[in-house]
């Protein structure tokens, strides 16, 4: 997944401006603490990262592979 896809998948998941706030402000576990900008600052991968915050918003797995996602196993 590259940087411009998670993007995309973010606003489509959680729309612009909710978006913007979960990935300041959230912070992930599955990242080692960082909420989504800090750990694509830090260079974790964005898959890593999408993973990551759907896993702490519950984001149903058919919803993980959404727009912008060139392949499900990316």
């Amino acid at each position: 997944m590259r940087l411009s896809e998670f993007r995309i998948a973010v606003e489509e998941e959680f729309g612009e401006a909710y978006g913007r706030v979960i990935t300041r402000d959230l912070v992930l576990g599955d990242v080692g603490g960082l909420t989504a900008e800090q750990a694509i600052k830090a260079g974790v991968p964005p898959r890593a990262i999408w993973n990551a915050l759907c896993d702490a918003s519950d984001v149903p797995a058919e919803r993980r592979y959404g727009v912008g996602l060139r392949e499900a196993n990316n």
